[in-house]
């Protein structure tokens, strides 16, 4: 049959067609997170993933991420995140297991160290309470430094312990059983 109403009733109709619903808002949602994804080359698996972050800022907005932190990154000359950093920053926030590859110079120390200072929160004088192991003695160099500047005016001591016998003077002789 053919439907009779008034252009008043037509404006009103057509007004409700085009209400988006819940579905469609977080299917637009996804694909801006799948075209954000790809543009950047990020490759993601595995389920109830978080949203990769696209500036430091929203690191400190959506995540409470330490200002001092904050205010070491940009003076690290950081203001863009890397892809790695873009994706790996939120997964770990979120307290998620991460695996990830991207090529040297692409930003991972950074990306695997504010998550860690971020979970940590505060120093507190309990003892050592994170692990970073490293396969060699310059990685390790160089990501003690790195975790240095990042937590520089946190309060966190940052250590690198790459013979037992040093350790031992370091922190005492009783370290090796207290920790």
């Amino acid at each position: 049959g053919i439907k009779w109403m008034s252009s008043t009733e037509a404006k009103v109709e057509d007004a409700k067609d085009k209400k988006p619903t819940v579905e469609k808002l977080e299917r637009l949602r996804r694909e801006k997170i799948n075209r954000f994804r790809n543009q950047h080359r990020i490759n993601v698996q595995g389920t109830d993933l978080p949203d990769p972050i696209a500036t430091f800022g929203q690191l400190q907005e959506e995540y409470r991420v330490h200002p001092k932190i904050m205010e070491n990154i940009q003076a690290a000359g950081f203001h863009v995140p890397t892809p790695i950093q873009m994706q790996a920053i939120p997964i770990m926030l979120h307290g998620r297991e991460l695996l990830a590859s991207a090529p040297t110079g692409s930003g991972k120390t950074l990306a695997f160290c504010v998550p860690l200072l971020t979970h940590l929160k505060q120093p507190r004088n309990k003892g050592f309470r994170a692990l970073i192991i490293s396969p060699t003695r310059e990685l390790a160099s160089q990501t003690h430094r790195e975790l240095v500047k990042l937590a520089e005016g946190t309060g966190f001591r940052i250590h690198m312990i790459h013979k037992a016998a040093e350790a031992a003077k370091k922190f005492g002789p009783k370290s090796s059983k207290k920790f």
